[in-house]
Formats: C-alpha cells, structure tokens, sequence
C-alpha cells in the first residue's frame, strides 16, 4: 500500500519496449534505442526467414534495409509490431498495403542519404571520363601511355535525370557547378518547381532524355509502372558515347538487354550499384564485361549518411512508439 492507503501511489512500472534490428545500422541508432528499448541486433537475420519470423513475434518495432521481405507473413506473425523503421529510401521490400491494412507505421530514412549518392553520381562521371585508377595501373606496369588516358571534360556535357527528387536535384547542382547541361524527365513537376526554376534542370520527354544526354541517371522507384522501364529498345535510342548510371532500383533495367546493349556498344557503359538480384549470381552476364561497372549497393553507404540514416530512423521509430509526431513516416 502506498503513504495514503492505495495502489495508486506507487510509481508506475515502465513497459518495456521491445526493437528487433533486422539489418546493418551504425551504432549511434542502437545507442538512440538502447536509452528507451530493449534492442535484438542481428545483422544477418534477415538471411534465416524461419529464424526471422519467429523473432518478430514478440517485438514491438522491426528495423530493416532494404533486403528484408517486410511481407503478409512476417507482417502477421508480428503482431506486436506498432512501427517498422526503413534505413534508406526506398520501399519495395516492404508490403505498405499491409502494413496499413494492419495498422502498423513505416518510418524511412527521408534524404539522409540524398548527398551521398548525389557525390556517387558525379563520381560516376568523373571516372568515365578520366579512368585514374586504370592509368596509374598501366604506369605501374612499365608504361606512359599518354595518348591513350587522354580523357574529356565534364563541362559542356549534358546529364540526364530520370526523376528528379531529392537525390536529383542535389546532382543538378553539382552538375551545374562543373557546366553541365541538366535535362530532366518528371511527370509530377511543373516549370514552376523549385528544381526546374532554381536548380537549373529543364523538363524533357523521356525520348528526349535518352536521345540528348552524355550520362543519363536514374532516380525513381520501382514500381510496376518503372519496372524493366529500360530495355534494348530505350538503349538504342541513346547516344553510343552516352553511360547509364543507376543508384536506384535493379528492377528499372532490363539486365539481359543491357548486357546485348553494351555488347553491341548502344553504349558506352553502364555504372550499376544496384542489380535485380543482390548480391548477383555468378553466372550474371554483366560481371563479364570491362563497360560495365558493378558496386555493392554503397551509393548511399558514407560514414556520414549512415550516422544520419542510423539517427533519423532510430528517433522517428522511437517516436511513433511513444506516440509522438514522426516527420519521416510513410502516409
């Protein structure tokens, strides 16, 4: 009994929460959580489904990246889950209907990682046209080949963006700083948008972009509407001295087409951080050729914007499951 006789009282006992992390995060996002949950860090569990859905079953929020299948299944064997907590973007592992049929919240990482990628882009570029790696080897090698690692410049080149969101947008403005030309394709903006007005990108069709750019970066979802949106047919409409970028979705781009395109040298080349399958089996055909530049899916992947990424969710996961405000929540 409490001084006055009742129940009443006595403190209160605080529940305890409950985090289950799914995928890679960086320590500040499990110190963020560790201070109000109980937190289950298994970076590799998303690779053990059966291990998976038993472990969400007690949980009260499910942090992932993007390799987890976020599914009718393992949404349902969670049924203690309130929130699910996205380190990135992108949403296309994770079955939103669901989850809102459920009623349960998806929190992502909103730009925390726009810089990062936008740098990979230029970076992209930059090693297209001056191959620094492949010139010190052939030096190290006996040689001073000149001629041969005579490059271009970026300037007066023309970039093509395939949507043109955040990440877009911060690629424009660096383009522009190296006097590039900035063409951009987007249906949901208008010349009056703050990145047509101010960031120097001009609205084009789709034909146009793949006809008129230098290098033509990819920043849009996928979605059934974007899925294997390039084929060999949209290779061929583009310049043979043209580069694909894709820091996106591997779904976008029919593989086996671009594989036949850079073979028959469409185009110059292709610089893919990300495959329809990750990582890729070896007997995919891309891995065999000089022109096409495969990474890890490390776009985003900085020691800056993963402090940010590992910090956004943790707070905004932390958020919903205290019942507050979440900036960066799906609607």
């Amino acid at each position: 009994m409490g001084k006055d006789g009742d129940l009443a009282s006595f403190p209160k006992r605080r529940l305890t929460l409950k985090v289950l992390i799914a995928e890679m995060i960086w320590q500040v996002g499990i110190d963020k959580l560790l201070a109000v949950a109980d937190v289950e860090y298994d970076p590799t569990l998303w690779k053990n489904r059966e291990l998976l859905l038993e472990r969400v079953k007690d949980v009260n929020a499910l942090i992932v990246r993007n390799q987890t299948k976020v599914d009718k299944e393992l949404l349902r064997a969670g049924k203690k889950i309130q929130v699910i907590g996205r380190l990135g973007v992108g949403l296309d592992n994770i079955d939103v209907g669901e989850a809102k049929k459920l009623e349960k919240k998806i929190v992502y990482a909103r730009n925390a990682n726009a810089i990062s990628v936008a740098e990979y882009v230029i970076g992209a570029m930059l090693d297209a046209n001056r191959t620094l790696a492949k010139a010190s080897e052939s030096v190290k090698n006996g040689n001073w080949d000149r001629k041969h690692f005579t490059g271009e410049e970026l300037y007066g080149k023309t970039i093509g963006l395939l949507g043109v969101g955040e990440i877009a947008q911060r690629v424009a403005r660096r383009a522009t700083a190296f006097g590039m030309n900035v063409l951009g394709c987007d249906p949901y903006f208008t010349p009056y948008d703050f990145p047509i007005a101010e960031c120097g990108v001009q609205l084009t069709s789709f034909d146009n972009l793949l006809a008129q750019s230098d290098f033509l970066s990819i920043h849009v979802p996928l979605t059934p509407a974007t899925t294997c949106l390039f084929t060999y047919s949209q290779f061929s409409q583009m310049k043979k001295t043209a580069y694909l970028i894709n820091t996106s979705r591997g779904g976008i781009i029919n593989e086996t087409d671009l594989y036949r395109a850079l073979l028959d040298h469409e185009l110059a080349g292709a610089y893919l951080d990300v495959l329809e399958e990750e990582p890729p089996q070896h007997t995919n055909r891309l891995l065999t050729l000089k022109n096409a530049i495969i990474t890890p899916h490390i776009a985003g992947l900085t020691e800056e914007s993963q402090d940010r990424t590992s910090v956004l969710v943790a707070e905004e996961v932390i958020n919903v499951l205290h019942g507050e405000n979440a900036l960066c929540i799906v609607k």
